[in-house]
């Protein structure tokens, strides 16, 4: 008779699994000091290993890639001046120079898929130029006297977030992460080294959670384990190979003594050399030099063996290739992506436009869009707000990126499609260009 445990869908490996900020103590990432433990973890995986480090630059390649377009277009309807249209593209323009925005926006995805998360902190100059600088993941927690409900610094603090009616009522802090009562999506401030910081001064891109979880999990936090086990199969697959390769040839003496195996590897030496491990004992090596070609002859006692020819390396690539696949299907990329080894894959077959690898880039390069329309919509106010732009760009323009391609189609009827779209007036000239162009506007 056999035994089925109920909870047996819950462990693997011995691990049972809690959401995401489970009161439970089993669960994995149920406090800070877990969430840490966690993206240590990984940033280890992001130095050491080199698969994840070859998955962590391959999606920056992608995505980022040469860097998006950024540009200022007169928004549907206004009637914004062309002077003011190019102060905007200007000031933008000035931005992303001061910031080395393309150095940045490879640093902001690596750091949301190796620590599971990004703060952006912006800093504003006295002439309204926006500075935009990290913060670790490590450096935003909860104080220890308003993790324990300290009424008196809650209460100072919550005066910088009262409402129109005045009112201030208690926050909810979570993992250094301030948000308005009963509404865990509406963040009003972040708790950094301590200190207390409006939302409004810092840009937090978090990855793999819900909108309500108020901090991120690394990307490659679920496949640790696979990372971690095709490191060492590899590893052991060079040190065996390695160790068999170095030893040239066995001989098998059948029925020989041991003074007379020494005696005959001494007799067949062309050098010999002593080991001084000590003073009551000295070992002799041996060694014969065998030159291309050499015939062997021997007595009928001696037999030789020459165990290169017992790798077989097959058999364990198999299983390298199945823990990579793994790996490969939690980033929804082909395994060549993970290896650079592309003798299985077809890459104009693997990079279509319905690909499953180019659906998730553009999934990611959609995402990465947005966040950077919202925080070039605070460069400008800020310029505004320090009178360096005029107000009619508040409601006048908006914000147009545009990535790199990523698909990979006819160049031809990719033209085609371009020229029918331009003369109905759908597409403009600038986002033609700026689709074509693989350099990084930077002035």
């Amino acid at each position: 008779m056999m035994y089925v445990s109920p909870h047996e869908y819950l462990y693997d490996d011995a691990e049972r699994w809690n959401p995401f900020d489970s009161s439970d103590d089993a669960g994995r990432l149920d406090s800070e000091e877990s969430l840490e433990d966690a993206r240590q973890s990984c940033r280890q995986l992001a130095l050491t290993n080199e698969f994840a480090i070859c998955g962590h630059e391959n999606r920056i390649s992608y995505v980022v890639g040469t860097g998006h377009q950024i540009s200022v277009e007169a928004a549907p309807g206004s009637e914004i001046s062309p002077r003011n249209l190019a102060c905007a593209q200007n000031w933008i323009d000035d931005f992303i120079l001061e910031n080395d925005w393309f150095a940045r926006q490879q640093e902001i995805l690596r750091r949301k898929d190796r620590d599971g998360e990004a703060f952006l902190r912006f800093f504003v100059d006295q002439d309204g130029q926006t500075r935009v600088r990290f913060i670790e993941p490590e450096d935003v927690f909860t104080p220890e006297d308003v993790r324990h409900g300290d009424s008196s610094r809650d209460d100072l603090n919550l005066k910088n977030l009262r409402g129109k009616s005045g009112a201030a009522n208690r926050c909810t802090v979570r993992f250094g992460v301030q948000t308005a009562p009963g509404d865990a999506e509406s963040v009003q401030a972040f708790w950094v080294n301590g200190q207390f910081v409006p939302a409004r001064e810092i840009q937090h891109r978090k990855a793999n959670v819900d909108a309500a979880v108020p901090r991120g999990i690394p990307v490659f936090y679920p496949v640790r384990k696979n990372l971690h086990r095709a490191e060492k199969l590899l590893r052991n697959m060079s040190v065996v190979a390695e160790v068999q390769s170095a030893i040239a040839i066995i001989r098998k003496h059948q029925g020989g003594s041991r003074l007379g195996i020494e005696n005959f590897a001494a007799s067949n030496a062309d050098l010999q050399t002593r080991n001084y491990g000590s003073f009551s004992s000295q070992r002799s090596n041996f060694y014969r030099q065998y030159t291309p070609g050499t015939i062997l002859d021997t007595s009928a006692g001696v037999e030789y063996q020459f165990p290169v020819a017992a790798v077989d390396a097959s058999r364990y690539i198999l299983v390298l290739q199945a823990e990579l696949r793994a790996i490969a299907s939690r980033l929804c990329m082909p395994e060549f992506m993970l290896t650079s080894d592309a003798s299985n894959a077809n890459y104009s077959s693997t990079m279509i436009a319905e690909g499953p690898s180019v659906r998730m880039f553009e999934r990611l390069q959609r995402e990465m869009i947005r966040e950077d329309s919202r925080l070039m919509k605070r460069v400008l106010l800020n310029g505004i707000s320090a009178g360096k732009l005029s107000d009619e760009i508040l409601t006048g323009v908006r914000i147009h990126i545009v990535p790199p391609k990523l698909s990979v189609r006819d160049r031809l009827e990719e033209v085609k499609a371009d020229q029918i779209l331009f003369e109905l007036g759908a597409i403009g000239i600038d986002e033609i260009r700026a689709r074509y162009s693989s350099v990084q506007k930077t002035t």
